[in-house]
């Protein structure tokens, strides 16, 4: 017994360390990632002029090997996403101009729903406990609030386009929002952003600048469905309020 007590307390005392080097190793791979991102300059091919530059050599390859161009471009965009690098909205006109508006939508949706669902994840692995650590009194109302309407309130980040992706997938990642949740909010969220994207990706030549895709009326349609999402959180507080009918 006093054994069995001994080898339990060394396997406790070991679990630590091990969870730590782990994450030193995530934590690395991530800032490797980012720093050869950087470094080699790869944010030269994410950019309008590249794509347009490349167009027909693109269109060429996807013609002649198109589950091999899908398989790349969801692989692409997962990492781009995963490793929080800028580059998405460039990509998801790609994914319009080589697969069309609703293939390239759906693409563009299954590449960033996996690599938000990655961010998210790496987030919650290695900062949430320190921040519940350090901040967790504070913290505790919001999380409560997050929890019990985390759907609405995720679909309402997604919709509403003032909110940056990557700053979204760490943040929820230190939340106690459950996985499922996560993906199912961020998969519905991002169709009307990914399908505006791809829609203009059709018309390449055409455009010059992302600013001419994200005008005035584009961003006010998406803060208007991103406050739509937020009715039933309104009116579950509303009726709450509501005395019990005797």
């Amino acid at each position: 017994m006093n054994h069995e007590v001994a080898m339990s307390s060394v396997i406790e005392t070991a679990a630590p360390p091990s969870s730590s080097r782990g994450k030193l190793v995530v934590a690395a791979l991530l800032a490797a990632a980012i720093g050869a991102f950087f470094y080699f300059d790869l944010g030269q091919y994410l950019s309008l002029d590249a794509l347009k530059d490349n167009r027909d050599r693109l269109l060429a390859f996807t013609e002649a090997n198109y589950v091999a161009a899908v398989a790349l471009f969801i692989a692409a965009y997962c990492l781009v996403v995963a490793a929080s690098l800028p580059g998405a909205a460039i990509m998801t006109l790609a994914g319009g101009f080589l697969f069309g508006s609703w293939q390239g939508t759906l693409y563009v949706n299954i590449g960033a729903t996996a690599g938000a669902t990655a961010a998210f994840l790496v987030a919650r692995y290695l900062l949430r406990d320190w921040v519940e650590e350090k901040f967790g009194n504070r913290l505790g109302p919001i999380q409560k609030g997050f929890a019990s309407n985390a759907f609405s309130y995720l679909m309402t980040l997604r919709l509403i386009p003032l909110f940056p992706f990557f700053v979204v997938n760490m943040v929820s990642g230190l939340t106690r929002v459950s996985v499922a949740t996560y993906v199912a909010a961020t998969a519905i969220g991002i169709i009307p952003g990914s399908f505006v994207f791809a829609y203009a990706g059709r018309q390449l030549g055409t455009i010059n600048s992302l600013k001419e895709i994200a005008s005035p009326n584009v961003l006010m349609a998406f803060t208007l469905l991103g406050l739509l999402a937020l009715v039933p959180i309104v009116y579950q507080k509303f009726t709450a309020k509501k005395p019990a009918v005797q």
